[in-house]
């Protein structure tokens, strides 16, 4: 007789990660997704004034990137390329890894994820890691949208009140972030299934533009994409979500760093219908390790600059810190003044009571 067979194993569960520039469109991708059918776990970031239509973003994993993020002062879009080591002695100790896999294991139970956070490519390896040992199946998906609408995106939600001296030096380092946080992105999802969009064409078709995504990330949606019956996707998504139309002509910034964006932008966009095009591959590692060097080259050059800073800053609080100490000792000594004074008025029923004076005294 026979031995009776096994049940087949279950499939992985589809996890789709929704990943890169803040401001790029990951809130409309994200919801998009959601609408075809994915599953957002819950419960979600509530909209705001800066994104009212939403942002499909599981309250836990924004906290779970954002508190690791704080602990080595690091924010979205750092420029800083040796924010990269700092991330990865972080991942090295393990408690990042215990917290996602804690959480996730709960959330496998439906057909198709959508984890939609701008901070994720930082804990790529994180997230690879624990998506193998459970069982769920890592897709990246990165919505892509020129890097002078994302600062001019930017600067409308979070700069419009700020002096121009401030914009200026915050357009030149939402660039370098832009660039940054791109081509960490695009490393994060190599080896995995994988799939680019375009923001604009996102909201002029988004049938067309979910074709290719679809098949890529082998994802199932709830509705056919040939056809053109109504879906709540339609009312969800419109072109006046496009508020930043800038180009490069609004924006301020080195020549070098604008050519390098542009040139990064255009090689993610051959990725939208080839996400794994070796030479594109190729050639932002170039770019990456160019990167690298020229912010090096900055730093060195504003040595003496951030020098001066720092040190301006800490003789401020060491100042700062003994004017509060004075004061302590003046209302300390005025006090006791007080307290003597106190001790010297006549009372009514005789003088104070030893054990209020003694208690006034420690006080």
């Amino acid at each position: 007789m026979s031995e009776p067979s096994s049940p087949p194993a279950a499939a992985d569960t589809p996890l789709v990660l929704v990943s890169g520039s803040g401001r790029s469109g990951t809130s409309s991708l994200a919801g998009t997704l959601k609408r075809l059918g994915l599953h957002v776990p819950q419960p979600e970031v509530e909209a705001s004034e800066t994104n009212p239509r939403g942002f499909y973003e599981p309250q836990w994993v924004i906290d779970f990137h954002k508190r690791h993020l704080r602990q080595l002062a690091l924010h979205n879009i750092d420029s800083r390329p040796a924010a990269v080591g700092l991330v990865a002695e972080l991942v090295a100790t393990g408690e990042a890894y215990t917290e996602l896999r804690d959480w996730l294991e709960g959330q496998l139970d439906p057909e198709q994820l959508v984890i939609k956070d701008p901070h994720a490519f930082w804990f790529a390896e994180v997230w690879d890691e624990v998506c193998t040992e459970l069982g769920a199946d890592l897709r990246w998906l990165t919505a892509l949208r020129h890097p002078a609408e994302v600062v001019g995106s930017r600067d409308i939600a979070y700069l419009s009140s700020q002096p121009d001296e401030l914009r200026l030096v915050k357009e030149t380092s939402n660039v370098a972030g832009w660039v940054h946080a791109a081509l960490l992105t695009e490393r994060a999802g190599r080896g995995r299934k994988r799939s680019f969009v375009r923001y604009p064409d996102l909201l002029a078709d988004w049938r067309a533009a979910l074709a290719p995504v679809q098949r890529q990330l082998d994802l199932s949606f709830n509705t056919d994409l040939a056809s053109t019956d109504h879906h709540p996707v339609d009312d969800f998504l419109e072109p006046s979500m496009r508020k930043s139309q800038l180009t490069w002509d609004d924006v301020r910034t080195p020549d070098w760093l604008q050519g390098m964006a542009e040139e990064v932008w255009t090689l993610l966009g051959r990725l939208v219908t080839e996400p794994s095009d070796e030479q594109v591959q190729d050639r932002l590692d170039e770019i990456h390790a160019d990167y690298s060097a020229r912010y090096a080259d900055a730093v060195a050059l504003v040595y003496d600059h951030t020098k001066a800073e720092s040190t301006l800053a800490a003789r401020q609080a060491r100042d700062a810190q003994r004017a509060t100490m004075q004061q302590l000792r003046l209302d300390l000594a005025e006090a006791r003044n007080a307290l003597r004074d106190a001790e010297a008025l006549p009372s009514p029923a005789g003088s104070l009571p030893r054990r209020v004076v003694r208690r006034l005294r420690r006080r």
